[in-house]
């Protein structure tokens, strides 16, 4: 923390403007030497345009500088950043000459890991400056933008708080227990701890039932051999991404790729078509078709209308309807530019299309199914990582643990199970100190009188 590092701050390469940031006790002694200024020059949040300077006073170019003071950063230290034309050398030059004149290169998330340790962000805002930065969808972007204005990190201190006040309880109750304490303490920190529970479980649930967000929702294709999935597939990416041929049986592996339907990141899987056959291999990716079922959001059963159904479609259906309580399905008539002989496939509404004329229907439709199911979840707060979710529940699980002692009247036990579930919820955000349960317990319960 006593070093002062630096490094661009915009993706390497040409372009408009490139940002070189330093941060740092000596940020603004270096910035002076590279600006040719004063030390009374720098204004906080000004912006200059000044001239840029190497070490050996070559100008470099000119560019806008601004001087952050330490607290009000990002890192809560002095930042200076110089934003210069965009381009691999001018940059270069001027992260040569902050080495020179005694910065460092700052190594991978060091601007953020030095705003964690300084205070002005917790780890639900750094995860979530991680992840906005890789978000492959809109919905992604809204949901973690959420989280970076702080709003995970309220719920979680929320928790943490009553957490908190209840092992004060349990500790004065263990270590003053001549003091005037409030009646059946037990029932009451049995409330307060269901209510968590819920509290935490509701959260959970929603974060799983949406992680979709972030991981993008999943929609395969399935159907017997030769119906036109390959070509589905293309259609949908609108590019040649799987071999099409007349030979039954071509696709023999799951072929997968990303797309943004709407707002929505979608992986689609065109599956090996379903058939009985004793080909090990062709056997091995009906397995996968099937797999690829389970996994899914949205099912689009592919069955050719310009031919009567076969015994393969009929299987296919069976797997339609032990899957349509679970999952959304969506049977489609393919080949609807020949002449129709299938029109309905059992109770299920169908779709028509034509993979050799596609048009957007099919998409516009996908992307109404997406929204609703995205808007059918509440909305509120959801975990991000699997790191959160892990904790979460660790800490739903320490707290079921912790009520078995306080009905036996074990308070030693509880405090311990309680004292994890703190430090468990607390490694969310930010780590639990055991100062933060004393001040509670003194300030609260008003004793070393």
């Amino acid at each position: 923390m006593d070093s002062t590092i630096t490094a661009i701050a915009t993706p390497h390469g040409t372009g408009s403007i490139s940002i070189v940031r330093i941060s740092g006790k000596n940020a603004v002694e270096i910035a002076l030497k590279i600006i040719k200024k004063d030390k009374e020059f720098l204004k906080p949040r000004y912006a200059n345009l000044l001239n840029l300077y190497d070490e050996k006073d070559r100008i470099v170019d000119k560019g806008i500088v601004i001087f952050f003071k330490a607290p009000h950063s990002f890192t809560g230290e002095n930042i200076v950043e110089f934003q210069t034309h965009g381009g691999v050398i001018i940059s270069q030059i001027l992260i040569k000459t902050i080495l020179k004149l005694g910065g460092r290169l700052a190594k991978a998330g060091e601007f953020s890991k030095r705003a964690f340790l300084n205070g002005k962000i917790d780890l639900t805002e750094a995860e979530a400056i991680s992840s906005i930065i890789e978000a492959k969808s809109e919905e992604a972007t809204y949901q973690l933008s959420k989280q970076l204005n702080g709003e995970l990190k309220h719920f979680v201190n929320k928790i943490r708080g009553d957490l908190v006040n209840i092992l004060a309880y349990s500790e004065v109750t263990i270590d003053y227990a001549e003091e005037d304490l409030p009646e059946d303490i037990e029932g009451t920190i049995l409330q307060r701890l269901d209510e968590i529970s819920k509290n935490l479980s509701k959260l959970l649930s929603s974060s799983k039932r949406r992680n979709r967000v972030f991981e993008g929702f999943k929609i395969s294709i399935i159907g017997r051999p030769n119906v036109g999935k390959s070509s589905l597939l293309n259609a949908m990416l609108n590019y040649e991404r799987a071999i099409v041929s007349e030979i039954a049986g071509t696709t023999r592996d799951r072929v997968e790729e990303y797309i943004n339907i709407g707002t929505h990141l979608v992986k689609i899987v065109d599956t090996a078509g379903i058939r009985e056959t004793e080909n090990l291999i062709e056997k091995i990716g009906i397995e996968k078709s099937i797999q690829a079922i389970e996994e899914s959001d949205i099912v689009l059963a592919l069955f050719d209308s310009s031919e009567t159904l076969q015994t393969d479609d009929f299987k296919i259906i069976e797997l339609l309807e032990k899957y349509k309580s679970s999952r959304k399905i969506l049977p489609i008539l393919n080949k609807s530019d020949l002449h129709q002989v299938v029109e309905k496939i059992s109770n299920f509404e169908t779709i028509n299309i034509s993979t050799m004329n596609f048009d957007n229907s099919l998409i516009e439709q996908l992307q109404n199914i997406l929204t609703e199911i995205n808007t059918s979840s509440d909305g509120g707060t959801i975990l991000s990582s699997i790191r959160q979710i892990d904790e979460v529940e660790k800490t739903i699980s320490e707290i079921e643990q912790a009520k078995i002692p306080l009905q036996n009247g074990e308070l030693e036990f509880f405090s311990f199970h309680i004292q994890e579930a703190i430090e468990r919820i607390s490694a969310i955000s930010r780590p639990y100190q055991y100062s933060e349960m004393l001040d509670e317990m003194f300030g609260n319960f008003c004793l070393g009188k």
